[in-house]
């Protein structure tokens, strides 16, 4: 009789870690996500700004909902047209909808990240007051998200089927410099509370050096 009430047990817990540790199959409307997800729970009593680590209570005109894995990007890797057309792409607004590859930045921040690659710079650019340097389709964010920007872009691109945005051994490195730090970790548990799953290199993370 244990033997048999043992098998059930075991293949709820098979399930449910499938889920936990898969992708985003909760949300597909990437418009509704934003408003009740992203701003009105994930950051309903406000926060920091990603990049510039600006404290806000709202969303005000100079904040938006960015993206670590920029969206046009996403809709270049999946070739599903213009902005339009890929709306009606239910794997676009999947991957769109997910709270993984969201961040709070400032507007202005979200419009210099356009069709840029991220990549280490170093001392010959100047960073500017966020601590971000931008040279020639080249983008750096500050040491202290760089772990960060890589192990969402490591889950995008393992999850998603998705291209590097950049050298695999600068994400790998990031990774190595920045370890999760508490507000990391913080965010990554409410977004598994909301959407359902889980960044898995954030909860281990040796398994980029494994990519």
């Amino acid at each position: 009789m244990k033997h048999h009430l043992l098998l059930p047990a075991t293949l709820v817990l098979s399930c449910t870690t499938g889920l936990v540790i898969g992708q985003n199959t909760r949300f597909s409307d990437p418009d509704t996500v934003i408003k009740e997800q992203f701003w009105g729970n994930l950051y309903a009593d406000g926060g920091q700004s990603f990049f510039c680590d600006t404290p806000f209570t709202r969303k005000g005109f100079v904040l938006t909902d960015g993206y670590v894995y920029p969206l046009a990007d996403i809709r270049t890797a999946l070739d599903c047209g213009t902005s339009r057309q890929c709306e009606q792409d239910n794997r676009y607004r999947q991957i769109a909808s997910d709270l993984h590859n969201m961040v709070p930045v400032r507007t202005r921040t979200e419009m210099q990240r356009r069709n840029v690659r991220y990549e280490e710079l170093g001392e010959s650019v100047s960073p500017d007051e966020c601590n971000m340097r931008e040279s020639a389709g080249f983008f750096e964010p500050p040491s202290r998200v760089k772990g960060d920007v890589a192990r969402a872009v490591a889950y995008m691109v393992d999850t998603y089927g998705l291209p590097w945005l950049g050298a695999k051994p600068v994400f790998k490195g990031w990774n190595r410099q920045d370890p999760p730090d508490d507000t990391e970790l913080t965010r990554h548990r409410r977004i598994v509370e909301i959407q359902g799953n889980e960044n898995p290199f954030i909860t281990d993370r040796g398994r980029m050096e494994e990519l």
